[in-house]
């Protein structure tokens, strides 16, 4: 029971840090592109509920740090519609009602009055805030720490297995897949992963040529230390050893930036890939994660670097690493999420943007009330579903006892 709760005190403690810095950076892109645009705000919270401490600023800006530590918001002076975006005779109430308290002119200070592009950019610098932190931490890790590559050589091949079946053989250097450049043994793997039952296209090194070869990864459960239980594509093969095959790479300013840029498109562009799949009833959706996910994957990684460090300055350099490249990867999730076209959402705001600009008025506030509550089921349903498979996933369940294992 000891080891239960100090796992937990330990995924909580390294998770609060992370999750709070990736919140942060995304509401700050919601309110530094709002305070550029002139837009008036009323209050930046980290954390909900009741005010631990609060200030104001030269601007009118309530800065406040709620008792409730997880997620955060950006509130715009007269944001009190439901529908956040008022429809046309709300808009007009609305400005007389600014003009009465304010005098002219005090209305285009508020959000709804300010142009459609600019409240868009507003809208879409969350996310794009959550992109760039991800590139800013995936650079500085390739910048002061470098990187340790396995090179796309296999070691051996499963007998009967996909690769085996497809005539890749041990020796073998995998140079693309499906046309895609593939120079780590961890791209291999990452591309391979969600494609379970998708045929690949793989042109391999053997001696002097290259051979063109096609297999069909099958979905198999693994175990991995950190991540626990997770299933994906598997090919059937294994790296060349470490000694043969592992090189340090250090990065100078450029090349960390432009690392940055592309790891966040790789992670970009295979949640869309995976996402599309499930959405086809392709793969199953019991990979999908939420909170106790994020949680109990930073209490591992600090566990895991710590444990392989000799020292105390080595571990606590080593967990500060590995925590800074998970915060990269949940980073991109998040911006991610917050870009589908689901109410309540960012993407949800920039879906009724795109109908104002086309048919040159707003959604009917009526029409928005009832999406984003729509929206808002959707958002709760698909946390109460990853909190379901988080469960599942846990010790938890057998640490309350039968009825739940």
């Amino acid at each position: 029971m000891l080891s239960f709760a100090q796992s937990v005190l330990l995924a909580v403690v390294t998770w609060l840090p992370v999750m709070t810095l990736i919140i942060t950076v995304h509401e700050l892109g919601h309110f530094l592109v709002a305070r550029w645009c002139g837009v008036a705000v009323e209050r930046f919270s980290l954390g909900f509920g009741r005010a631990i401490v609060s200030r104001r600023d030269r601007h009118g800006t309530e800065w406040r740090l709620s008792w409730i530590p997880v997620g955060g918001y950006v509130k715009f002076a007269g944001d009190e519609n439901v529908a956040s975006v008022p429809d046309l005779n709300d808009l007009e109430d609305l400005r007389a009602a600014i003009i009465a308290h304010e005098g002219p002119g005090a209305e285009r200070k508020y959000f709804a009055f300010k142009p459609l592009w600019q409240r868009a950019c507003v809208v879409a610098a969350g996310p794009v805030a959550n992109f760039l932190l991800s590139i800013i931490l995936f650079a500085g890790l390739l910048f002061f720490v470098g990187d340790y590559v396995m090179t796309a050589r296999v070691g051996s091949v499963e007998a009967g297995s996909p690769a085996a079946l497809a005539g890749i053989r041990a020796g073998d250097t995998v140079v693309n897949a499906d046309n895609r450049a593939i120079s780590t043994f961890g791209q291999l793997q990452s591309y391979v992963m969600v494609r379970a039952g998708v045929p690949i296209t793989f042109t391999v090194a053997r001696g002097g040529e290259r051979l063109s070869l096609v297999a069909t990864p099958v979905d198999r459960e693994s175990v991995d230390s950190v991540s626990g239980k997770q299933h994906g594509g598997v090919l059937g093969i294994r790296s060349a050893p470490v000694a043969m095959a592992e090189t340090h790479v250090r990065y100078g300013p450029v090349e960390a930036i432009g690392g940055g840029v592309a790891r966040t498109w790789d992670i970009l562009e295979t949640t869309a890939y995976y996402l599309g799949r499930m959405a086809r009833g392709q793969v199953s959706a019991d990979q999908i994660g939420g909170p106790i996910r994020t949680a109990q994957l930073s209490g591992a990684v600090a566990k895991a670097e710590a444990r392989s460090a000799p020292n105390l300055p080595t571990a606590i350099i080593a967990v500060t690493v590995g925590l800074v490249s998970l915060g990269a990867f949940i980073s991109v999730g998040i911006g991610f999420l917050n870009l589908l076209p689901i109410p309540v959402l960012d993407g949800g705001h920039l879906l009724f943007y795109a109908y104002e600009a086309a048919a040159r008025r707003p959604l009917a506030a009526s029409v928005q009330a009832v999406s984003y509550r729509v929206g808002l089921a959707l958002v709760l349903g698909l946390m109460l579903f990853a909190t379901t498979n988080d469960l599942r996933r846990s010790s938890i369940f057998h640490f309350l006892g039968g009825p739940f294992s």
